[in-house]
């Protein structure tokens, strides 16, 4: 029984423990087991939690014994990317700059989850400082593709994800400022929920780019994500009965997302969208050509804000760095102060048109990546092609992040190919419904 509980979503792994079929100490110890011994465990957590994960499930235990439950999820082991601040635990963000740093105080999203009843198993690797979506970090560890062992996970929420794919967590919790969340969902055939800036705390979060960070989860199902969305907050999770696709609005984002896209996730997508217009949602097919310019302004404000956060601590030891990842923070070193703003104030003018062209409509859709993992062996040896699949894997996700979206990926059946939704920013409740149907259309 316990090998079948590695694979259940976490909501349905609540639902047990409440109905008195799942002990969460004989949970959490079947996931601290499976993560400690699976041939993949270094290359996926950067270190456990196993005093604490071990108190938070008997304390569990106690309140489901007494009907004293905190949430669905009590009980549920889940693991916690590497830039969370966790109390006694170090967390160095991927980056040997960081080393042994050690938080006094848990990130306040993790404060939350706690108090809701969630169980801390470890921390995952990451890209260094989440500052690159591939997932390539020869520098603590690169975790592997579910798919293909010999490919990178995506990136910056590697471990989370694969933490989930693997089996070793029943979800992960990561942080998505250009992409970081639904790259490593959807290359590992995962749920992964971008949530809108400033809805999710970063307290206690080791920053990439402020203005662009968000937190989200990486889960198994739609469900799992509204529920952990609800964790995070310390909220109520959303309502996602009767969910439907019948006469939803969906358009198809023509502006860039299908430039240079690989043949393996334009069928996922195009089988995908059949299935949704079986299901009853109305598909319609536009471009924005704004978005071209928005896209342009990326490295003027990811790279320039990120530097300005990282130099001093960068430059004090830049031999720590893997080279491509300095060479992405250095690039930031030469925007100059008139042209941030300039790129801000004309981003802003580009974010007014695109809420009111897509208002009509209940998301946008897009392939979350137009490519599939790359070799890992290769992006260490290839700087050509480090640079170009880092900038394509990132490209369509950074549409959400520019616009200040709320986005889901959802896989398509597909290996390693994803659907993006992406809706208004603060829609999370809104989009989890749709993509509730969307996902029930999809199996």
């Amino acid at each position: 029984m316990s090998e079948t509980w590695l694979k259940m979503t976490a909501c349905d792994l609540g639902r047990a423990i409440g109905a008195g079929e799942i002990d969460p100490v004989a949970l959490t110890e079947t996931y601290l087991t499976a993560a400690r011994t699976h041939a993949q465990t270094e290359r996926i957590y950067a270190r456990f939690t196993e005093d604490r994960a071990r108190a938070e499930a008997k304390a569990a235990a106690v309140r489901a014994k007494l009907d004293q439950r905190r949430s669905l999820l009590d009980g549920v082991p889940i693991s916690w990317k590497d830039l969370f601040d966790t109390a006694g635990i170090a967390t160095e963000a991927g980056s040997a700059l960081l080393k042994d740093r050690v938080p006094e105080r848990d990130a306040e999203v993790l404060r939350n989850a706690t108090a809701m009843g969630l169980v801390c198993i470890g921390k995952t690797h990451m890209s260094e400082l989440a500052f690159s979506g591939l997932g390539l970090n020869p520098v603590t560890a690169t975790s592997p593709c579910v798919n293909d062992l010999d490919a990178v996970s995506g990136g910056s929420s590697s471990g989370a994800a694969t933490s989930v794919a693997f089996g070793l967590a029943a979800a992960g919790i990561g942080s998505d400022t250009g992409g970081s969340v639904r790259i490593p969902a959807a290359w590992n055939d995962l749920v992964g929920l971008k949530t809108t800036i400033d809805r999710v705390s970063v307290e206690g979060t080791v920053p990439l780019c402020a203005r662009f960070d968000t937190i989200g989860p990486l889960c198994r199902s739609v469900e799992d994500a509204a529920h952990l969305l609800a964790a995070l907050e310390g909220g109520t999770p959303t309502d996602l009965t009767a969910a439907s696709l019948q006469d939803a609005r969906l358009m198809v984002l023509e502006t860039v997302a299908f430039d240079d896209i690989r043949p393996e996730p334009l069928a996922g997508f195009d089988a995908a969208v059949a299935k949704l217009e079986a299901a009853g949602a109305m598909i319609e097919r536009h471009a924005f050509p704004e978005m071209e310019e928005a896209l342009s302004f990326s490295g003027t404000l990811f790279s320039s804000e990120a530097y300005g956060i990282w130099k001093d601590v960068i430059e004090a030891n830049p031999d720590l760095m893997f080279g491509e990842i300095l060479n992405r923070f250095r690039s930031g070193a030469d925007v100059s102060a008139p042209d941030y703003v300039a790129a801000w104030r004309r981003l802003e003018e580009i974010k007014r048109s695109w809420n009111a062209f897509i208002a009509a409509y209940d998301a946008v859709i897009l392939p979350t990546s137009p490519i599939l993992p790359p070799n890992a062996e290769r992006l260490m040896t290839d700087s050509d092609y480090y640079v170009t699949e880092n900038l394509l894997a990132l490209r369509n996700t950074r549409v959400g992040n520019l616009m200040g979206s709320a986005g889901i990926t959802l896989p398509t059946g597909v290996p390693s190919a994803g659907i993006m939704f992406l809706g208004l920013p603060n829609s999370e409740e809104r989009l989890l419904r749709l993509c509730a149907a969307a996902e029930a259309a999809l199996a």
